[in-house]
């Protein structure tokens, strides 16, 4: 059981949660949390004394005070006007781990919102309420306006949600589950839609999926290797503890389990002093994207227990307009960690293109049969299409700020890009690996009747119990998405 506002929060228990595998809810030592903030907040909202977001206008119209009557109407306003999110809808996990980090910072008690509101938010990812959410049109500052105006719109019978793959008016879903929309009170849309979730969400699925692509990185490496007969030595640990970068270590460690006792890697028949950088520095290349994935993995970490709306409320005379709103430590994260995602791919590419090169025993193009046949020669064109399309995605949108707001916004994270790149560029790592993958079994296929370690024994005869040996030339378009879909469905074996 997970306590909202009260345990801590990690990327696994937001899969686990948003999966349904581990029960959240509301305990009473939050709930009081919850109450005692709602209290300064209507305090404030009663009070003369000017204070942002409660009773004043937003933005460059802070300046503007709202009387008491005008309050609720002021903070539905606000949710209808910043519901201006434009492009295809963010995937249905998005948007229920949206809504699973958001309750857990409104329940932390600085946000002021009352206890029926996030009750109404947990009872949608309960029963897989998913509103429609835009996936362009935030700029990480300010928190993600637009994204989280969507998401919450059907808190007040607006909006969409998601419904056996359609999309429905939010009013007709509310109805049939008997709810009817709720009234906004004082602070309550400004503690929805400012904060960091959609940013923040796009991290926490990107994460989850890197750490199997970071494992089967080093497993398609290490069958590269076992294909191309190559030197196990630059694996060593003597090596590697004179320059202890942590992911480097563990990258050496996890290539020498993955060819222990590996009969193919004791054969001398093709000896050699060393091997191209894209085989023998698996472990400086692979590490450093492991380093990235660590300093993301620990700043989202931080993120998802943190309260990043505003203001934030600390007495009942104190509510503090600060930027705990701005995405940019997660933004440069996201940002450092696409590029650690884009080289995975990046050499992957190279060891696709070494297996083909007819050298150390293999024959051109991974076919014996070649002239008549073209082998394996086109799938790398693939690699190095999709290599080249992470290589533009790569560009930093934290490196650029675009004034909003009258200027009151004027330098913005842009980190809601940076999240979506992110998750683009781990997509077509997918389709790289595959392709290398099977590169990789038509090269062991050639060292036979040598044997390999049990796990890449175990993963070549996943590959060949869907994609048989290429003997002769056919159509690759069905063996190619078939290993597409391993990957996506993590069906390899990793460790």
């Amino acid at each position: 059981m997970f306590k909202y506002g009260i345990d801590k929060l990690t990327v696994n228990k937001v899969i686990a949660i948003a999966k349904g595998t581990l029960k959240a809810l509301i305990t009473s030592d939050a709930v009081k949390a919850i109450n005692e903030c709602r209290r300064k907040v209507e305090v404030m909202a009663n009070s003369n004394v000017a204070t942002y977001g409660i009773n004043t206008g937003f933005g460059p119209l802070c300046d503007v005070q709202i009387t008491p009557a005008e309050t609720s109407k002021l903070q539905e306003n606000l949710l209808i006007t910043h519901a201006v999110g434009v492009g295809n809808p963010i995937d249905k996990k998005l948007s229920k781990i949206m809504m699973i980090c958001k309750v857990h910072a409104l329940c932390q008690g600085f946000s002021g919102v009352r206890l029926e509101l996030i009750e109404r938010i947990i009872y949608f990812i309960e029963n897989d309420l998913l509103p429609i959410v835009p996936e362009q049109g935030s700029v990480g500052a300010s928190g993600d306006l637009a994204p989280l105006s969507h998401l919450f719109l059907p808190l007040l019978g607006e909006g969409e949600f998601w419904q056996e793959g359609e999309i429905i008016p939010a009013k007709e879903v509310l109805k049939k589950h008997n709810l009817a929309p709720l009234t906004l009170m004082a602070k309550e849309g400004l503690g929805l839609i400012n904060g960091t979730q959609f940013i923040l969400a796009h991290a926490i699925l990107g994460l989850n999926k890197m750490e199997y692509v970071l494992d089967l990185a080093d497993v398609a490496g290490a069958m590269t290797l076992e294909g191309y007969s190559g030197n196990v030595s630059p694996f060593k640990d003597e090596l590697h503890q004179i320059r202890p970068f942590k992911g480097n270590l563990k990258v050496a460690e996890r290539m020498r389990m993955l060819l222990k006792d590996s009969e193919n890697a004791d054969d001398n028949s093709f000896p050699r002093v060393q091997d191209p950088y894209s085989i023998r520095c698996i472990p400086q290349v692979h590490g450093a994207s492991r380093n990235a994935y660590a300093h993301l993995f620990e700043l989202a970490e931080i993120e998802m227990n943190s309260v990043t709306d505003n203001p934030i409320v600390l007495s009942e005379t104190e509510a503090i307009s600060g930027g705990n709103f701005h995405g940019q430590p997660l933004a440069m994260a996201l940002d450092y960690t696409s590029i650690a995602a884009s080289e995975l791919g990046n050499i992957a590419d190279r060891r696709c293109y070494l297996l083909l090169e007819g050298k150390h025993g293999l024959p051109r193009l991974l076919t014996a049969a070649g002239g008549l046949n073209s082998g394996f020669m086109i799938p790398q064109y693939t690699t190095a299409a999709l290599v080249t399309e992470n290589k533009s995605l790569c560009f930093p949108p934290s490196a650029d700020s675009v004034p909003t707001s009258l200027g009151q916004e004027d330098h913005v994270s842009m980190g809601s890009i940076s999240g979506r790149k992110f998750n683009q560029i781990l997509g077509n790592i997918d389709k790289i690996l595959a392709i290398e993958l099977m590169y990789a079994a038509q090269a062991m296929d050639f060292r036979r009747p040598n044997t390999f370690s049990s796990i890449i024994e175990e993963n070549f005869k996943i590959i060949r119990n869907k994609v048989d040996k290429l003997e002769e030339d056919r159509v690759l378009k069905d063996d190619i998405n078939a290993l597409i879909s391993m990957v996506k469905n993590q069906e390899f074996t990793v460790r």
